[in-house]
C-alpha cells in the first residue's frame, strides 16, 4: 500500500489511467470510489479538487461523463479514440493475418485490449478460426516490414539473407547464405503475406521476395537502381496472379511430389505436415485443404512435381478437370 500524498504530483495522469481502464459506457465510479482508487495509488483527493480537476481534464480533451441516478452521481469516460467494435475488427484482422506469428499478434492485441477498459478488453480477448490457416514462422517479419519502408522512404538498398524449408523441415538459407542485394521499391498485401517488390542489378530485372523468408535486414548505403524498371512495371497484373485458394469442400489430400518441391509445400501448408519419404526422390503428405478449381489449377500449374494420389474421388476430380481443359483447348474446325 502507498501512502496517501507520496505520488501527488501524479495525480492526473492516474485519473485518466483510472477512468480509462476501470469505466466504459456500461460502468461507472462514484466519487468515493475514485478517492479510494487515488489513496491505492498513493495520492490525497477531496470531492472539491475532484470536480475541478474534471473540468481540467475536460478542457484538455478527456471526454469524462456525469451522470445522475437517484441521488448518486456517477462517472465514466465517454467517447475514446477507437470505438469497441472498430478495436474488434483491429483484432480479428491482427489475429487472422498470416504475416505475423502467434506471440506477435498476442503481443499487439494485448496493446490494443488498453485502448478500452477492463471489462470491454474481455471482448477483445476473442478467438479468430479461419480454416487452413497458416501463420507466418518467422518472428523478425515485424520489423522486417520497418527496415523496409526505412530503406524505401530514404532511397537506399538493403541485404538481408533469404531461406527456404528442406525435407526435415529446417530453415536452409538460399544461395549457400550469401548475402541478398536489392533495391526496394514498394511492399504489397497479397494472399495475406507481405511481399516486396524490389530490383536485382545483378540479373537486372524486378523480383519479389516473401519478407516473412527474409532474415537480417540492413540498409546499404548506396542509393537505390532500377527506377525505370519499377516504372514499367505493372503491379495490378502482377499481383492477380499471385496463387489464391478458396471455396469448395475441405478434404484432407494426400499429395506425392518431388524433394525439391517441399518448400513449396511446407510454404503453402505449414511444418506441422508430415513428410513421409516414397523413395530416394520423392515424398508423400497429407494436408486438409479446400478442394476446388483454385487448388486443382494450382497442382496443375506445378507440373510432374506434385501429383494427388488420395483420396480416390478428388484423383477424379483432377482427371475431370484436365478433361476439361483438354475439350475447352481442343483444336476445332
Amino acid at each position: 500500500m502507498k501512502r496517501n500524498g507520496e505520488n501527488q504530483k501524479l495525480k492526473m495522469l492516474y485519473l485518466v489511467k483510472i477512468f480509462n481502464e476501470e469505466t466504459d459506457d456500461s460502468h461507472f465510479l462514484t466519487l468515493r470510489e475514485i478517492i479510494q482508487r487515488l489513496e491505492e495509488c498513493g495520492i490525497m483527493a477531496d470531492r472539491k479538487t475532484l470536480y475541478v480537476d474534471f473540468d481540467e481534464l475536460r478542457r484538455f480533451g478527456v471526454d469524462i461523463i456525469m451522470e445522475r441516478i437517484g441521488r448518486k452521481s456517477y462517472y465514466h469516460i465517454g467517447s475514446r479514440n477507437f470505438e469497441l467494435p472498430e478495436l474488434k475488427l483491429l483484432v480479428d484482422a491482427v489475429q487472422s493475418a498470416r504475416g505475423l506469428t502467434d506471440k506477435k499478434s498476442g503481443e499487439l492485441i494485448k496493446k490494443l485490449e488498453g485502448m478500452v477498459s477492463k471489462y470491454e478488453a474481455k471482448q477483445l480477448n476473442r478467438q479468430v478460426f479461419i480454416a487452413g490457416r497458416v501463420k507466418t514462422m518467422n518472428e523478425s517479419v515485424y520489423y522486417n516490414i520497418d527496415a523496409i519502408h526505412e530503406a524505401i522512404s530514404t532511397d537506399k538498398q538493403i541485404r538481408f539473407k533469404y531461406y527456404k524449408w528442406d525435407l526435415q523441415k529446417k530453415m536452409k538459407l538460399r544461395k549457400e547464405g550469401d548475402w541478398f542485394q536489392v533495391s526496394p521499391w514498394v511492399l504489397i498485401w497479397d494472399n495475406e503475406y507481405y511481399y516486396l517488390i524490389a530490383y536485382d542489378a545483378e540479373n537486372q530485372k524486378i523480383k519479389h521476395y516473401r519478407v516473412d523468408k527474409m532474415l537480417k535486414i540492413s540498409l546499404v548505403d548506396e542509393k537505390r537502381e532500377g527506377k525505370e524498371q519499377y516504372q514499367k512495371f505493372d503491379i495490378t497484373r502482377y499481383t492477380k496472379s499471385l496463387f489464391g485458394m478458396f471455396g469448395g469442400e475441405e478434404t484432407k489430400v494426400t499429395l506425392e511430389a518431388e524433394n525439391a518441391m517441399v518448400n513449396v509445400i511446407i510454404d503453402r501448408f505449414g511444418k506441422d505436415i508430415i513428410i513421409q519419404p516414397v523413395d530416394p526422390d520423392h515424398f508423400r503428405t497429407s494436408v486438409n485443404v479446400s478442394v476446388s478449381s483454385q487448388f486443382l489449377g494450382w497442382i496443375i500449374a506445378l507440373g510432374d512435381k506434385v501429383r494427388i494420389v488420395g483420396p480416390n474421388e478428388v484423383v477424379d476430380q483432377m482427371k475431370s478437370e484436365i478433361s476439361r481443359l483438354m475439350n475447352q483447348y481442343s483444336v476445332t474446325e
